[in-house]
Order: structure tokens, then sequence, then C-alpha cells
């Protein structure tokens, strides 16, 4: 056993760890027997130092080893995607189901909030008696009963990822390279996956706001998996704005439900859910091509079958029967509902202050252990080229929050007297793999 503050000392200094050594400090973290400022330190080490192919592949294997690997027995392929994070990042919630309308089986196991962005447990916990922990035996039940499930990390599952995912979280390391390519893949990888779809954001939202950056990230992810045997690809979206027009918890789960029952639809949420669920389909065989993809897809939305599903999952984990139908009567609302309206045309979005706001507003997190306002956050957020002199909707517990909020979103919006003749950028940047 290597002694967790030498691990520590090594990586700060420059130099490459062993497999056996990282082996050693995964096994710490997993027992307890590091500490959660040896934790801290370790992450701020890697972030500034970094680590080489072979110690990330070490890492995420050792992190994917810490528990439980599930193994699946179904008449389907069971197929993932995985987002970085964004403000408006709602794709899971629709994705999903739309995918296991279509032949795909998606266990789907989801983060908290991490740094200024949501997290899809977050959003599916502020649905009434939805269960985001059950334990294995069920998350498979209703995966193989419904076509998908999405629940929060269990104990069982990559148990080391876990305690790290939250310490990055609160120490400024979430947007380190190595870091997030061994959590998510730990995570895919011990979910016992078939295929893998990536979404790498890039823009002022991202964790990787340079396109640069999130083309390094998108390659590491998919040379690491593919190396580890888990065929995947990965897609770079713009998060230059909000990708949703909501940003908190229960807000962005009504407008999953808007979209999935085609009371709304918004081009560019659904170019990206739809590029990344086309994507898993033609990885898993199940179309030849992403535009037979994207037909079945649009099937699926139009037909109602996705929402059905939707619903079945929601029901099956312990959510209410009728959400669909009974969406506002369900979901947490804020008392304070305000407009925040400006004069002009929107030239920039400042997306990740709005994701602070939402913190501010008590809709993340500061500590790993603070609670959340599932009720909170904005709806009707405006887009670049916008003039109708909304910017949004605030959702908010009391009137002192409202107001900060407010002022947090007229600074993100940056406007001008008349339209400047750019464009945004396409919804999907690149494609890797």
């Amino acid at each position: 056993m290597t002694l967790p503050q030498e691990t520590i000392r090594r990586k700060r200094d420059g130099a490459a760890l062993k497999d056996a050594e990282i082996a050693s400090f995964i096994a710490g973290l997993t027992d307890g027997s590091v500490t959660e400022g040896q934790a801290a330190a370790f992450a701020m080490a890697v972030f500034f130092r970094g680590l080489s192919l072979p110690e990330r592949v070490a890492l995420t294997q050792a992190m994917t080893g810490s528990g439980t690997v599930l193994a699946w027995d179904l008449p389907g392929p069971v197929l993932d995607k995985h987002s970085t994070g964004g403000i408006g990042d709602t794709v899971s919630l629709a994705l999903a189901p739309m995918v296991a309308a279509c032949g795909g089986y998606v266990p789907m196991i989801s983060g908290r909030g991490l740094g200024h962005t949501g997290g899809t447990l977050d959003k599916l916990a502020s649905i009434p008696g939805y269960d985001v922990a059950p334990g294995l035996e069920r998350f498979q039940d209703v995966t193989r009963a419904v076509g998908c499930a999405i629940i929060g990390q269990t104990g069982d599952l990559a148990p080391a990822d876990r305690r790290l995912y939250a310490i990055r979280d609160v120490t400024g390391t979430v947007e380190s390279l190595d870091l997030i390519t061994a959590s998510i893949l730990s995570k895919k990888l011990a979910a016992g996956l078939g295929g893998l779809v990536m979404d790498v954001k890039a823009g002022s939202g991202a964790f990787m706001p340079d396109l640069g950056a999130a083309r390094a990230l998108a390659e590491s992810i998919v040379t690491v998996a593919n190396g580890a045997g888990l065929p995947t690809r990965a897609l770079i979206t713009d998060m230059d704005a909000p990708l949703a027009s909501a940003a908190g918890n229960a807000v962005e789960v009504a407008y999953a439900i808007d979209y999935l029952t085609g009371r709304q639809c918004e081009p560019r949420f659904h170019a990206v859910t739809l590029a990344l669920a086309a994507e898993m389909l033609v990885l898993a065989g199940l179309c030849a091509d992403r535009d037979e993809a994207a037909r079945r897809l649009e099937q699926a939305l139009a037909s109602g079958r996705a929402a059905e599903v939707f619903a079945r999952m929601v029901a099956r984990l312990g959510g209410p029967a009728d959400l669909l139908e009974g969406c506002e009567r369900h979901l947490p609302q804020a008392p304070i509902v305000q407009e925040v309206r400006a004069e002009g045309v929107v030239r920039a979005v400042a997306t990740r202050e709005i994701g602070l706001a939402v913190i501010g507003l008590g809709g993340g997190r500061t500590r790993p252990q603070d609670g959340i306002d599932p009720a909170v956050g904005f709806t009707d957020l405006a887009r670049p080229g916008d003039a109708s002199g909304l910017l949004g909707i605030v959702h908010a517990r009391d009137e002192a929050a409202a107001e900060t909020a407010e002022a947090a979103l007229r600074a993100a919006y940056g406007l001008g007297r008349e339209q400047a003749g750019e464009t945004e950028r396409p919804a999907v940047l690149e494609r890797v793999g």
C-alpha cells in the first residue's frame, strides 16, 4: 500500500503515477481511509499536473472496479448518453425515452449538479415520490420493463467516483479533463453498457468554453472508452446560450414534458436531442444511418410513444402516474414568479452566470451537503437575436431572492439597439469518432 500523501506529493511534483499507486489511492477513497482533504489535494494536483493516457486509463479502471459492474441480459442493445453539462441541458429526460421507444435499453446513471451546471438527478428529484436511488435490482427491473431508467449513482456502482465527484464540485477542480474522463467512464463501464454517445459542450456555459479544449476532452473520452472495450462516439455541441429556455430543476422537468408531449419544440434543443439519439441508434445497429434514425425518433415523438415511456418510467420509480397530465399539480411551484424585461436585441449571453444565478436562488449547491430548492430557476430565457423585450421569468422563494436573480439575469445579457446580422453557431459543432 502506498501512503496517500506520497501519491499526492508525487503527482504534485509532476511524476507519472504507477498503476498500483492509483489503485491504492482509489481503494482508500472507497473504504474511507483517504480523507476528504487528501482527496481534494489529489484532485488539485491532477488539475494542475495532468495525467498521461496510461494514468487516465488506470484511474478509470480503478474507479470502475471500486464497486459492482453490471451485466445485462436484454433483447436489445444497452446504450447511454452522457453530457459534460450546461445550462438548460434537459436532453437526458427526453432522449432516454425516445431511444427506448425505438428499441434501445437505456440504464442511465445521472449525476447531481456540478459547479455552475444543473444535474439530471436533481431535476428528477423534484418529481414527488420519484426514487432517484433505487437498489440495483429495481434499477434493472425498471430498465427491462420500460426500456429506460434514469437514477442517481448508487453506492454499488463506482463508489470511489461518487465521493470524488462531490469533492470536485466544491474545490474548483470540476474542469479537469483527466478527472472528467475517469468520472464519466467509470460509471458507464460499471453500468455494463454496449455503446455510449458523449455530448461535450463548448461555449460560455460549458466547463470547456474553448472549442479546442472541448475537442480534446471528446477525443480523450472516445480514446479511453474504446480502449476499454466500450464503443463510443462524441458530439461537440454549442453552449454559448442556454440550450432549453428553462434553467432549474422542476422547471426543466416541465420543459421536458412539454417537449415529449408536443406542446413545445424549440429548434436548438430538438436538434441536439435528435442528433445524440440518432448516434445511439446507429452505434447500436438499430438504424442503418443517422437519417433513418432521425425519422424513427421523430415518429416516436409524434406518436406519443416516447412520452408514454417517460410516464411509465416515472410511475415505476415511484412518481405520480399522471405526471404528464398533472404536471403543474405535482411539480413544486415557486411562490414568486416575475418577468425580467429590457429594451434591445440580445447580442450575447454570459451563460455561466445564469447557472450561478440558479445556485444563488437555491437551485444548486455550494457545499456537498447543501439541500436544493427544486422550485426555483428561470423560464422563457431569451436567445441571441431575440428582440421581444423579455429576458426571462424568475421563479424565486422570496422577493429578496427574486431581486438578486433579476439583477444577475440582466447582467448576463448583452443587448444592442438593432440586429447585428450575426447568426448563432450551429447547435452541433463537431463529431468525434
